[in-house]
């Protein structure tokens, strides 16, 4: 049966995991408010929801079409290395990363001993042995006591080290990305493709050191992200990029309806330690190469991949219309409306197809896409139909075949 989360409740994908009463806030923190930013609290940090001057749909549509600029800065960076990192990383996640080429970033999830997934993250190899990782904000403390636990039961794990950093990381996407940033580097980033990263002066800002920028993001088009930790740098750099005519600051809002379209995951609502990688129709986050292999949670997770029909319950795409479905509704069976067979995860309406989308976990046998359902929105049962994912197809910069 598909697992339910408890999550405190803001606006619904708003999801602060911090109980601090006092937020914290990032090295960008005032210029958003300067830029007549609406700053909410989200895990943990002031975080920017909107700007004055740009509707939640007329946001999203900029980054569609133009350019905009997402201060990702409250995630936590990591830096990772020494020997044996390589198969440390590989006991925590069930990503192929011996095999991943220097300057090469993927996906992956950080497992605990069930299957559960601890957190997802991103991990790119700088050199065999040497890796720079970025988790989840929500995530921070207990990633690090995760991680420093598992180092300190692992028999090789005493010449590798772990440090985090703080610094100022932009998530800078949209059509025009390539661009805007190009305007103040020197490097070529024309040959900077999907899913690689490198080291970029911003000499053309006047500074002289490099800073690390990945192609890739979370809103399904193309895009970078961009690591300073030299804060004033951060500023600098953030502030002039928005001189671009193409360039607008993006908030959450319209992140998190550009990361549904793509259909990726929120950790806290389709990430979960009750839920593997394959309850979350993340299978390809199991490299195949690993599949004979040893990991956190390897045992329930292999066997889920050998007998797919042990596997109860999984994550769908869903379309409807009307009232928007959000995080908690139930979902019940249109051949049987007393019968619960799932729960939403996240929903929100689609600013680029229209109508409402989401992803929710769903019981087999009502997963196929296609499939009518009945969702439970204000005390009435609405129709809504199991989709494919992605709703909007990717537009990732990749080499011309």
């Amino acid at each position: 049966m598909f697992i339910r989360r408890t999550l405190l409740q803001l606006p619904k994908w708003v999801k602060p995991y911090s109980s601090d009463a006092t937020l914290a806030t990032t090295p960008f923190t005032d210029l958003h408010s300067k830029l007549n930013a609406t700053m909410v609290p989200f895990a943990g940090y002031s975080m920017p929801v909107l700007y004055k001057g740009q509707t939640h749909i007329e946001s999203h549509n900029w980054v569609r079409s133009n350019c905009g600029v997402f201060d990702v800065s409250h995630m936590l960076q990591h830096r990772i290395k020494g020997p044996s990192t390589t198969s440390f990383l590989q006991k925590l996640c069930p990503t192929d990363l011996q095999s991943l080429k220097p300057f090469h970033s993927t996906l992956s999830v950080l497992l605990n001993k069930d299957g559960g997934v601890i957190d997802d993250c991103m991990i790119t190899k700088h050199d065999d042995d040497s890796f720079y990782i970025v988790t989840n904000a929500g995530c921070r403390a207990k990633d690090v006591e995760f991680i420093k636990s598992e180092l300190s039961n692992y028999p090789q794990g005493s010449g590798i080290v772990h440090e985090t950093f703080e610094g100022g990381l932009l998530a800078i996407q949209g059509p025009k990305s390539q661009e805007a940033v190009s305007k103040f580097t020197s490097s070529d980033l024309s040959d900077l493709y999907f899913g690689q990263s490198r080291f970029i002066p911003l000499d053309r800002l006047g500074s002289s050191e490099k800073f690390h920028i990945a192609r890739g993001g979370y809103t399904g088009e193309d895009g970078f992200e961009i690591s300073i930790p030299d804060i004033e740098v951060a500023r600098k750099f953030f502030l002039a990029i928005l001189e671009d005519e193409s360039v607008k600051p993006i908030g959450l809002a319209a992140r998190d309806s550009l990361r549904l379209e793509a259909g990726m995951c929120l950790y806290g609502h389709e990430l979960n330690e009750q839920t593997t990688p394959v309850e979350a129709s993340l299978n390809w986050l199991v490299s195949k190469s690993r599949r004979s292999d040893e990991f956190n949670g390897s045992s329930k997770i292999l066997s889920q991949l050998e007998t797919p029909k042990s596997v109860t319950f999984k994550r769908v795409g869903i379309k409807s219309k009307g009232p928007s479905p959000r995080d908690g509704n139930k979902i019940f069976a249109a051949d049987d409306k007393t019968k619960q067979i799932g729960v939403v995860c996240s929903g929100s309406p689609s600013p680029t197809l229209g109508g409402n989308i989401g992803q929710a976990f769903i019981d087999k046998p009502y997963q196929k896409t296609g499939t009518e359902v009945l969702i439970e929105i204000r005390g009435k049962l609405r129709p809504a139909t199991v989709s494919k994912m992605p709703f909007v197809e990717p537009k990732y910069y990749r080499p011309s075949v």
